[in-house]
C-alpha cells in the first residue's frame, strides 16, 4: 500500500518520536487521518469506550488492547490467575496440581494475595495463621511505587482504613481499592541488595496467543542493603526497587542508575550457581509468563486494531524461586542513564518491526507471524498455533519433564513454549 504512515502520540518520549522519524512517518495529530496511534492508558479508555462510539479502520492500530487492564490491574491479575487455577482444576490437567497441604505445586507463582476492602476477613484468618509475617499493600491503579507500604500488625491495616477517611472497609470506593500481599522477605540478594527483573513482552494477538520476549530486560537495585528487621518496614529504599524511588536516595548512582543488565544476572549466576541452575531458573520465567497472558486469554478483547508491549516485574526469591509480582501497561520510556537510552530506543525499534511490518501503512487483515529476521532483539516466547499445529499438546503430556517449567518434575504445559533459552 502506498503512502506514508502518519503518527499519533500522547506519549512525548524521544525514544518514541526518533524511531517514528526514522522511518520517514509524518506525524498528524489526533483529529486528523492517522494509522499509528501510540497512547497512554487514559486515552485507549477514550477510544474504546461505548460513550465515543468511535471505530477503528483497517488501516488504523493502537499499542493497547481495550480491557489491558485485566493484566495490568494488580487486583485483576490476581483474580484471573486464580480463575484460570480452578478451570485447569476443572479438566484435571496435571499444571493444576497441588501438594498435600494443598498448595499447588506448578502455578504457585504469585504471592497470596487478597483484595481490600472485599476479601479482608479472609485476609485476617489467613493473617492469623503465621502473626510474624509481612505483608505489603498497594493501591490497585497507580504505578511507579506510589501508595505502597508494609504492614506486619492488624492495627496497622485498620490504622490505613481509618486514614483513608472511611467510616468501615465497606463504604471504600473500588478507586481506592489495594491489593496485599504476602512480602517475599527472602529474597535473593546481589551484594546484600535486593533486585527485581523488569522483562518486556510483546504480545501481538491474545487469540490464537503470540507473544515474543525481549532479551535485552534489566535488573533494578535497591540502594541500601536489604534487612528483614521489623524496624526498617517503613524504609522504601530498602524494599520498593522502582526507579521512580531509589532516584531519590543517597547511594543512587546515577551513570548506571542502579541497573544490571539480564545478561549480567544470568553470568552471575552461571558463576555462582551453574549454568544448568540459571537455565532452569530463566525457564521458569518464560513459563510463568506464559501462563500468566494464558490466565487472561479468555478474557481479553483481543481486538485486531492492537498489540500491546508489556513490562513484566518478578522477583527471584533466595532458594531462586521466581515469582510475578506485575505487570505494566506503559513501561516506563524515560531514560534514567545512557544505556537506558540505548535500550528503550532499540525496544521500540524492534517493537515496531514486529506490530508495523515494513514501516507500511497497517492493514488489519495481516498474518501477524513476522519473519524471524525482523525479530532485532525478540524471540518467540510462545505461538498457540505452531504448538497446536505440531501436536506438541499430546508429545507433552505423554512425556514427563520435557516441558519448559519450574524445577524439572511432570510436564506442565498444553502447547509447547517456543523459545530456546539465550545466552
Amino acid at each position: 500500500m502506498a503512502g506514508k504512515v502518519k503518527w499519533v502520540t500522547d506519549i512525548e518520549k524521544s525514544v518514541l518520536i526518533n524511531n517514528f522519524e526514522k522511518r520517514g512517518w509524518v506525524q498528524v495529530t489526533e483529529n486528523e487521518d492517522w494509522n499509528f496511534y501510540w497512547m497512554s492508558v487514559q486515552t485507549i479508555r477514550n477510544v474504546f469506550s461505548v460513550e465515543t462510539g468511535y471505530r477503528l479502520s483497517d488501516d488504523q492500530i493502537v499499542n493497547h488492547f481495550p480491557n489491558h487492564y485485566e493484566l495490568t490491574r494488580k487486583d485483576l491479575m490476581v483474580k484471573n490467575i486464580k480463575r484460570y487455577r480452578k478451570e485447569l482444576e476443572k479438566e484435571g490437567s496435571p499444571l493444576a496440581e497441588k501438594d498435600e497441604s494443598g498448595k499447588y505445586l506448578y502455578l504457585d507463582f504469585v504471592p497470596v494475595t487478597y483484595m481490600l476492602p472485599a476479601d479482608y476477613n479472609l485476609f485476617v484468618e489467613e493473617f492469623r495463621k503465621s502473626p510474624s509475617s509481612t505483608w505489603i499493600m498497594k493501591p490497585c491503579g497507580k504505578a511507579q511505587g506510589k501508595g505502597i507500604f508494609l504492614i506486619n500488625k492488624l492495627s496497622q491495616i485498620k490504622k490505613w482504613s481509618r486514614d483513608s477517611k472511611t467510616s468501615s472497609f465497606l463504604t471504600q470506593s473500588t478507586k481506592e481499592a489495594y491489593v496485599i500481599s504476602l512480602y517475599i522477605n527472602n529474597p535473593l540478594l546481589i551484594g546484600g541488595r535486593k533486585f527485581d527483573l523488569r522483562l518486556y513482552v510483546l504480545v501481538s494477538t491474545y487469540r490464537p496467543l503470540r507473544c515474543y520476549m525481549y532479551k535485552l530486560g534489566f535488573c533494578r537495585f535497591c540502594t541500601v542493603k536489604y534487612t528483614p528487621s521489623t524496624s526498617e518496614l517503613d524504609n522504601m529504599f530498602v524494599h520498593l526497587t522502582n526507579v521512580a524511588i531509589q532516584k531519590h536516595g543517597e547511594d543512587y548512582n546515577h551513570i548506571h542508575g542502579g541497573k544490571w543488565t539480564v545478561h549480567n544476572l544470568r553470568l552471575y549466576l552461571e558463576s555462582t550457581r551453574g549454568k544448568e541452575v540459571a537455565s532452569r531458573l530463566f525457564d521458569e520465567i518464560h513459563w510463568i509468563i506464559v501462563q500468566s497472558l494464558k490466565a487472561v486469554a479468555p478474557v481479553m478483547n483481543n481486538d485486531k486494531h492492537c498489540f500491546e508491549c508489556y513490562g513484566y516485574d518478578i522477583i527471584i526469591d533466595d532458594k531462586l524461586k521466581p515469582w510475578l509480582i506485575e505487570v505494566n501497561a506503559s513501561p516506563s520510556l524515560t531514560s534514567s542513564t545512557a544505556n537506558d537510552r540505548i535500550l528503550k530506543y532499540n525496544l521500540i525499534n524492534d517493537t515496531l518491526n514486529i506490530a508495523v511490518p515494513n514501516g507500511e501503512i497497517p492493514d488489519c487483515k495481516w498474518n501477524k507471524s513476522p519473519p524471524k529476521e525482523v525479530l532485532g532483539n525478540y524471540e518467540v516466547l510462545y505461538d498457540e498455533e505452531l504448538a497446536q499445529g505440531d501436536g506438541a499438546d499430546r508429545e507433552l503430556r505423554s512425556r514427563p519433564g520435557q516441558s519448559l517449567g519450574p524445577r524439572g518434575g511432570r510436564s506442565r504445559d498444553s502447547g509447547r513454549t517456543v523459545l530456546t533459552t539465550w545466552k
